[in-house]
């Protein structure tokens, strides 16, 4: 999904340079070392990632090659060849303790394998010795070409009439257009590859969606903008639940809402709110 939006997004003059399985994987550093040093490029981007939050629980050390591992050698490669690099980490780094929204100041203390997996690769990346580079820690990611929550509830709405949703988990839902938009904001993209090294504001940042809400109130948000746009749906009622009422494999923060100021103080630009980001989601689909 967001590798579909970088490339959406990209600047003028940004020539994208894609890279993917089983071609190219991120776990194998000989590899991945000569396929860098042959393009040297300006700026690498990482979007893999192992995601299936659940499927970590069981499978760790996949995810920790992947999650963990991955952006150590991407980090690597970056150093060599002179290239920034730009990793998209997770609010899953958080246990969910707070009641405020996380800064980047905050002590990561993850929970399931999936947000151990990530740190991982923060601390990978910053134990590299690489200078510039950013890390992006997001948040409940959806947007065109993958699997996600607004799909997901779009598919049950349409099949069912009652659907029961999680209300005690709170975070930001945050669609990938805006956040490949604020990647190209903070590497400050000026018209010119080889500019970017004298714009960037380098480091660890936090981008999501502005504002909060838990998962039932996305859910019957998608669900209106489902029903002006006049979809098929079945579904009559949304009801609340528990986490415990909806047991699952890996351990969830209750709360991983997340500051965006350091973002907005770097690049002076607002956040789009998460119900607008929605909205311009549902712009993309196709009326039925």
């Amino acid at each position: 999904m967001l590798a579909q939006a970088v490339k959406k997004c990209a600047p003028p003059g940004f020539e994208i340079v894609p890279f993917d399985l089983p071609e190219f994987d991120i776990t194998h550093r000989d590899l991945l070392l000569s396929e860098i040093g042959n393009l040297r490029p300006d700026v690498i981007l990482n979007c893999a990632a192992y995601t299936d939050v659940d499927g970590c629980e069981t499978a760790e050390e996949l995810a920790t090659r992947v999650n963990g591992e991955g952006p150590g050698n991407l980090a690597e490669a970056a150093k060599e060849n002179g290239a920034v690099l730009v990793h998209v980490s997770t609010d899953y780094v958080f246990d969910g303790s707070k009641r405020e929204p996380y800064t980047e100041e905050d002590s990561p203390n993850p929970q399931s394998a999936y947000g151990r997996s990530k740190l991982a690769g923060e601390r990978a990346l910053l134990e590299s010795g690489l200078e510039r580079f950013l890390i992006l820690r997001t948040s409940w990611l959806y947007g065109p070409g993958g699997k996600n929550f607004v799909e997901t509830i779009l598919r049950l709405a349409s099949e069912r009439e009652e659907l029961r949703i999680v209300s005690d988990q709170v975070g930001c839902p945050t669609y990938t257009e805006d956040l490949a938009a604020g990647i190209f904001r903070l590497l400050d993209f000026p018209g010119h590859a080889s500019r970017v090294t004298r714009h960037g504001h380098y480091g660890l940042y936090h981008f999501s969606n502005e504002g909060s809400c838990c998962w039932h109130e996305f859910a019957e948000e998608i669900v209106e903008n489902a029903r002006k746009r006049d979809m098929d749906l079945k579904v009559e009622r949304i009801l609340p639940i528990a986490t415990e009422d909806y047991p699952l494999p890996a351990k969830r923060p209750p709360y991983s809402v997340l500051s965006k100021n350091k973002y907005i103080e770097a690049t002076g630009e607002p956040v789009p709110e998460w119900r607008d980001g929605l909205s311009r989601y549902f712009g993309t689909k196709q009326n039925p």
